[in-house]
């Protein structure tokens, strides 16, 4: 493997909250029991003509991947969906920690697998930074981490262990899309990727089709603490959740875009005296600390916020579905949806 460094910079690790519909032309490979073990994954769907070597560009540079990997890991959210989704299955993936099982399996992942007859895959922690003696163990041959908060003192580290692909250029911000892209580079193929994701897209413009009302309406996504509603927390057009709005015809409030201008955050906060500034016609709303939707509406300054007070809100109780918004890919969007373009078509009723 070889890296030309192209850009370099530090990138600090994001705070996590956060079904094969389409994607069923790219089966998943079929393999044994549905049990977890170290040994599980490694199923690979056949290279494309020409694929390999292959060069992936990324935040922190190129690398290039001399052959069809084998043994693929990953790291942080959404690679492990787009691998699984374009036939190949990782031999480890990041035990998630919010929207899982017990186990620490996402409810599409795990039901994507099973569906193929597939094992899990071996699950390794993330918590305290990358897992380099349990990757190093596996014997993997690519690592995916498109979209990740990977420092660059770790991307050096696993890129000693294997070929390793960082995120495209905000941590934890790379759009769905390009992480499918950026995954089929790695996996040697590009053209399957590409049929995935106009897959997606036509599901989803399906979807939304149901949902006339919604089209064109502004929309946020914010969140309160019950324990301290001094402040509102709302997301930034980096984020996944907000880019992910806009793929399903809504417009970014403007409140929104002039509160972010010029900042490089996911995610930032106004103060509740403040609160009646957010002018978004649809809001996405979740509660954290307790609470739940009458938090936002019996409070005498968050019940200003002109989507509380029009009742055009979509509340956000389940963690599953949060993680499947907050990080969209090609197995969570035919996952949750549906859903969530029932919720937003009745918000979007909703708007004075």
């Amino acid at each position: 493997m070889s890296v030309t460094r192209s850009r370099s910079r530090s990138a600090g690790r994001a705070l996590g909250a956060l079904a094969a519909v389409t994607v069923a032309a790219f089966a998943l490979s079929a393999c044994a029991a549905p049990a977890a073990d170290e040994n599980a994954g490694g199923g690979s769907a056949a290279a494309e003509s020409g694929a390999f070597p292959a060069s992936v560009t990324h935040v922190y540079g190129t690398t290039e991947i001399p052959a069809q990997p084998e043994r693929v890991a990953t790291i942080g959210w959404g690679s492990f969906d787009s691998a699984i989704a374009l036939g190949v299955d990782p031999v480890s993936i990041g035990k998630a920690t919010f929207g899982a099982d017990a186990e620490g399996y996402l409810p599409w992942t795990k039901e994507a697998l099973e569906a193929s007859g597939s094992p899990l895959p071996a699950l390794h922690d993330e918590l305290d930074g990358a897992p380099y003696e349990a990757l190093s163990d596996l014997g993997v041959d690519l690592i995916l981490g498109t979209n990740s908060g990977l420092s660059e003192q770790e991307y050096d580290t696993l890129s000693k262990i294997a070929p390793t692909i960082a995120y495209a250029d905000t941590p934890w911000g790379t759009p769905w899309r390009e992480s499918t892209r950026m995954v089929g580079e790695a996996l040697g193929v590009p053209k399957a990727a590409d049929q995935l994701i106009a897959d997606t897209e036509q599901f989803t413009a399906d979807e939304m089709a149901k949902h006339p009302e919604v089209a064109g309406k502004t929309a946020m996504i914010i969140w309160v603490d019950a324990k301290d509603l001094g402040k509102v927390q709302y997301y930034t057009p980096n984020d996944t959740r907000l880019q992910y709005l806009t793929d399903l015809g809504l417009t970014i409030a403007p409140s929104i875009e002039q509160l972010a201008e010029g900042s490089q955050e996911f995610v930032s906060s106004i103060s509740a005296e403040e609160a009646d500034a957010l002018d978004a016609d649809i809001a996405v709303v979740f509660v954290q600390g307790g609470g739940d939707l009458s938090t936002l509406q019996n409070d005498p300054l968050l019940s200003k916020i002109p989507a509380v007070q029009s009742g055009a809100l979509v509340y956000i109780d389940d963690d599953a579905q949060l993680m499947a918004i907050s990080s969209p890919t090609p197995l969570s969007i035919p996952w949750a949806l549906p859903g969530y373009a029932t919720q937003l078509g009745e918000a979007a009723a909703k708007v004075r």
